[in-house]
């Protein structure tokens, strides 16, 4: 710990150094002022009645702060931790808009390499852009909180835009606040439990598909019991041995990695509804009888000959160039993996595409537990505390949290690039045409549908959107019966804790043992290696990891307000 922070310092300094030289004495006031950890008090403006919005209308409910200030014009910086991101601010329709509805410019600054050398470099000499946006899953937002380098969104919500707090999701919040009861960065792309009692059409992305024209040709049989999927996939592999000259491969599957196969355990355990928690404690769902009984029937079939060497070998381009040929009968997989190969398929011959059935179902029939996005999403976008108008910037954020922002953000300006079809926001066609045909021209243009993506609120947006076309479409619609949102459950632990180390070793072995398992000569070999995985798990300390999460789970359900 302590060479880290030397580590750092020492990096400070150096930057300092060069800061000072390039900048002159009054940037090393600024400094001075930074480090004394008064940078909130000396940083916000004294009259927040200048630049606040503290206003209310006439039924006492808080005015947005931008619609208050549009014409006290302000340049604001935004640090962009993806070097891909090349969207300028200020020449298409929607950033135009935005700036002429809420007076603040933006400057993109975005990493021409490395990322994590860009932003590591900020925040070392303390010269943060006025926001930041990065993935919430980088080490570095931790350092930016724990440093100090970022205000709390609630404090400065309070103090410049009320607002902020009726735009922004109670659950997001709650789930984003650190331990000192502040939040300090908000999520896009993030689903709270509650948008799951909102709303019908929200998808998954796990599916079981099979050939269309061959599962349809062998009688589309009940694939959901372990002998009605035997017989299945016997059935294809015997009338359809060959597909375009080449062998058909009866069982797909995602490829195998060091830690599992998605197909085999996560997805097989999500269709057979294996619970994540059993009387209030996190379940060893890869423990669960009833993968263990879908597991043996997956063996018989290897021992049957029916699940390739493919499987096993191929990797994920490999297996895109044989999901193009179609030459899997079935397969549990991830469908928006096979987007592009299903409209070759389709282009080709619109019979020969993958499509959603139900597929392998626990021994009492329950419905699938599908999960759909959860509660962290993607990214985070903090404001720096070099921010001169942290006013504007909170202000600016309610914005683009507000339905107004996200309309402006999604679907462009009203009357120029949508209306209101029946009370329904719906694009124009000739717009539509061009997003789909010119994504490029589009963007320069108009910059909506989501190209400024930092708050892009994917649950609200359900509520205009359009329905996924076939080929697409009928792999997401089957979906959504099925979805459930596994927030609570996505908990990590603690990086080089006794509990991670065991986890990882865990994982590991389950790596090296599925295989093993599906490629077992009997069920009295797939005993053994299942006795002897148990086994070594027990005395790794398996069981300290599971009263850990379901510690760390019980915290996650407090955040969520979930009983």
């Amino acid at each position: 710990m302590m060479k880290k922070s030397f580590k750092k310092v020492l990096a400070l300094v150096m930057v300092l150094i060069m800061a000072l030289s390039a900048a002159g004495c009054s940037r090393n006031e600024t400094k001075q002022t930074k480090s004394s950890g008064d940078s909130a008090a000396t940083k916000a403006p004294e009259d927040k009645t200048e630049t606040g919005s503290d206003e209310v209308s006439e039924t006492g409910e808080a005015l947005p702060g931008w619609q208050q200030n549009a014409e006290d014009k302000v340049d604001l910086t935004w640090y962009i931790n993806f070097s891909w991101f090349t969207t300028p601010w200020g020449e298409n329709l929607v950033s135009k808009t935005i700036s002429e509805e809420t007076g603040v410019n933006i400057k993109f600054i975005v990493p021409a390499g490395n990322e994590a050398e860009k932003l590591n470099s900020l925040i070392a000499s303390d010269s943060l852009p006025d926001l930041v946006t990065l993935g919430w899953y980088e080490p570095q937002v931790g350092d930016i909180i724990e440093d100090g380098l970022v205000y709390p969104l609630d404090e400065l919500a309070e103090q410049y835009d009320p607002y902020w707090f009726k735009v922004a999701d109670d659950g997001r919040i709650g789930w984003f606040t650190q331990k000192d009861g502040h939040i300090y960065g908000y999520p896009n792309s993030s689903f709270s439990p509650s948008d799951y009692e909102k709303y019908d059409n929200i998808s998954s992305n796990q599916t079981f598909l099979v050939r269309k024209d061959i599962y349809e040709a062998i009688g589309s049989p009940d694939m959901t019991t372990p002998e009605g999927f035997k017989a299945a996939v016997k059935a294809a592999k015997e009338q359809f041995p060959e597909v375009n000259g080449q062998p058909l491969i009866p069982i797909g599957a995602h490829e195998f990695a060091t830690n599992g196969n998605n197909s085999f355990d996560n997805y097989l355990c999500n269709f057979l509804a294996v619970p994540y928690e059993k009387n209030g404690e996190f379940n060893d769902r890869f423990t669960d009888p009833e993968l263990v009984r879908w597991l043996k029937t997956f063996r018989e079939l290897g021992e049957e000959g029916y699940l390739a060497d493919d499987i096993f070998i191929d990797k994920r381009a490999q297996m895109e160039e044989k999901i193009a040929q179609g030459r899997y009968f079935c397969m549990l997989y991830q469908r928006t993996d096979l987007q592009s190969q299903q409209k070759i398929l389709y282009a080709n011959d619109p019979n020969s595409i993958y499509m959603a059935v139900d597929g392998p179902k626990n021994s009492k029939g329950d419905a699938y537990t599908l999960p759909g996005t959860g509660i962290n999403g993607w990214t985070l976008t903090m404001i720096s505390k070099n921010c001169d108008r942290p006013d504007r910037a909170i202000q600016l954020f309610s914005y683009l949290m507000s339905e107004h922002g996200q309309h402006m953000t999604w679907l462009g300006v009203e009357g120029v690039t949508w209306d209101y079809v029946d009370g329904v926001e719906t694009m124009k066609p000739e717009i539509k045409e061009l997003l789909t045909t010119d994504r490029t021209e589009y963007d320069k243009l108009y910059g909506a549908d989501s190209a400024y993506w930092m708050f892009q609120d994917n649950a609200m947006a359900l509520k205009w959107a359009v329905e996924t076309p076939n080929p697409l479409g009928q792999m997401e619609r089957w979906t959504y019966p099925y979805i459930i949102t596994t927030s609570p459950y996505e908990i990590t632990l603690e990086a080089g804790s006794k509990e991670a180390d065991i986890q990882s070793k865990v994982d590991n072995e389950w790596g090296v043992v599925l295989p093993k398992l599906l490629l077992a000569d009997n069920e009295a070999e797939f005993d053994t290696i299942w006795a002897e995985f148990m086994q070594k798990r027990k005395d790794w300390g398996i069981d300290n990891v599971l009263e850990t999460k379901t510690n760390l789970m019980n915290e996650a359900k407090q955040k969520l307000g979930i009983k």
